[in-house]
């Protein structure tokens, strides 16, 4: 379960990935994340191989807090495939040691849904099936609330959706753009509109990419207290599925 968080003093801790003996302790830390993300086990069951848990865990919480682990991911997947791009969003249950985070969970991306307390992620994935950007909801919020986030500043061929996507802003915008809109249209939509039924059948990629990533028990159920310690998580094992 995770720790009550660490005081903001300075610490030699926040300086990551110098070259040298301190690259080497990053290196251990990285992996020591990792493994907990692998694994699902509390920060206090860390092998004593990758030294004192706190201090493991202190530094991936200060890393989070400043970006790191999102510049990590960013250098990582830089180069993305834009030939299409494909959208969905996923649901992960919040375990109870993921609440009780200053300013109540509404404001850490957790909500209640069906599933009881959930957090939902909003993926865009490129034509390899590689994140390229995402964002945290909480677990009730519709998923057309987490578009524009994720496809700001991009520019890309097409963009693959299921039926949740079909809306006249999202096609609208897609139409300014240039980009194709492969999203099937709602059974309550007056007059049905026409997509690539080849093409749409490519949207298994980014089910596969939640699937790679929900093999990460620490990310298939929220332990993290705050949405930037989750999402820490989530860059990190981004990362590792794409540089495999």
């Amino acid at each position: 379960m995770s720790s009550s968080e660490p005081s903001s003093r300075p610490s030699r801790l926040e300086t990551p990935l110098k070259p040298g003996a301190g690259a080497s302790s990053s290196r251990t830390t990285i992996e020591a994340v990792l493994w907990i993300a692998r694994t699902g086990s509390p920060w206090r069951d860390l092998p004593e191989a990758f030294g004192k848990w706190f201090t493991v865990y202190t530094r991936f919480w200060r890393w989070a807090q400043k970006g790191v682990w999102e510049r990590i991911f960013k250098a990582l997947c830089e180069d993305p495939d834009f030939e299409y791009v494909l959208i969905d969003g996923t649901l992960v249950r919040v375990h109870q040691h993921g609440t009780g985070a200053k300013g109540g969970p509404q404001n850490q991306a957790i909500g209640r849904s069906r599933g009881g307390l959930t957090t939902k992620i909003m993926a865009l994935v490129d034509a390899l099936g590689n994140l390229i950007r995402f964002v945290l909801l909480p677990g009730q919020r519709h998923d057309s609330i987490g578009i524009e986030p994720l496809i700001t500043g991009l520019d890309f061929a097409a963009l693959i959706g299921d039926k949740a996507f079909d809306n006249n802003w999202l096609r609208a915008n897609l139409d300014e753009r240039g980009a194709a809109a492969v999203i099937p249209s709602k059974a309550d939509r007056a007059g049905r509109i026409p997509h690539d039924a080849e093409m749409y059948k490519w949207r298994h990629l980014v089910e596969n990419f939640f699937c790679s990533l929900k093999a990460f028990r620490r990310i298939a159920t929220r332990y993290e207290k705050t949405d930037a310690s989750f999402a820490g998580l989530l860059s990190l094992v981004a990362s590792f599925l794409a540089s495999r």
